[in-house]
């Protein structure tokens, strides 16, 4: 297992659900139908900031609301899967793809669908709020909520481990 600050060292990928994570998982549902909802503006940088710095950002989300690739677009996040129903498949295409190795990549998980995936990578974390099976096998818990600032706080310990955090570009959106 190692430790898990010097684990952080070996991640090139962040591969994040949506609902629970970057959301606080409530979902808000409009008489159009529309789901709305809400997140941490600081969790938006910290994954913008990261893929400035060359790493990879991906969502692999159950939910199905257009809203949820239009978040991450504004973010600068491409690989965006929504309306997934088997996620340890897209993850493991995605590794395919990007010819990347499972101990590259931090998942960041809050519920059972995510399980697999989480025992699958290099370092699976987890929001405060998580399911108790999911904080089981999680490498960290984050002291913060899904959509509450977890995303940052992961996201901000790996750069800062990697020397990517306060660098010269980090002032300019």
């Amino acid at each position: 297992m190692g430790n898990y600050k010097e684990r952080l060292k070996n991640i090139t990928t962040f591969i994040l659900d949506y609902d629970g994570v970057l959301s606080d998982g409530n979902i808000l549902v409009l008489e159009s139908g529309e789901q709305v909802r809400t997140g941490w503006v600081k969790d938006g940088y910290a994954l913008h900031h990261a893929l400035k710095r060359g790493y990879r950002v991906a969502i692999i989300s159950g939910g199905t609301s257009p809203a949820i690739a239009k978040r991450c677009q504004s973010i600068g996040i491409t690989d965006i899967f929504t309306g997934v129903t088997n996620k340890i498949l897209v993850f493991d295409e995605y590794l395919k793809r990007e010819k990347i190795t499972a101990d590259e990549v931090l998942y960041i998980g809050d519920d059972i669908p995510d399980y697999k995936v989480m025992q699958q990578v290099g370092v699976a974390v987890c929001p405060a709020d998580a399911a108790e099976e999911i904080k089981s096998i999680a490498t960290y818990i984050s002291a913060f909520g899904g959509g509450f600032g977890c995303v940052r706080d992961v996201v901000e310990q790996v750069l800062k481990v990697r020397n990517d955090w306060m660098t010269d570009d980090a002032f300019d959106w």
